[in-house]
């Protein structure tokens, strides 16, 4: 990895953000795996961020939580019936209903993939 520095007044700081980068914006679970390895794998983090694999690494866990969060909604709502026909009979029920099964659906995507290492 070629380190590039930045002067900053009488001091050249390291520039740890490679040029190369991935292509790729950070969603939600992309930033709370990015806070989670901040704040409680400090040495991971550090780690992934000098070898220049910080950005790669939230990318494909975000790919992975993203995935298996819309398979689990949509397993949850088909089981617990929750239909476009309800959403046509008691719109407020089926808000409900979703919004229960979103809520557990992200609460194991988190204990299984972003908490996890």
């Amino acid at each position: 990895m070629d380190i590039t520095y930045e002067k900053c007044g009488d001091y050249l700081i390291p520039n740890l953000i490679p040029d190369t980068e991935p292509k790729g914006e950070l969603r939600k679970f992309g930033l709370m795996r990015k806070f989670y390895l901040e704040n409680y794998r400090r040495g991971i983090y550090s780690g992934l961020l000098l070898s220049g694999e910080l950005k790669k690494h939230l990318l494909m866990i975000q790919e992975q939580a993203e995935k298996r969060f819309d398979l689990l909604v949509e397993q949850m709502s088909k089981r617990e019936g929750v239909t476009q026909q309800l959403k046509a009979q008691d719109q407020m029920l089926w808000v409900r209903r979703k919004n229960s099964v979103r809520a557990r659906a992200e609460e194991i995507v988190r204990e299984e993939i972003i908490f996890c290492l």
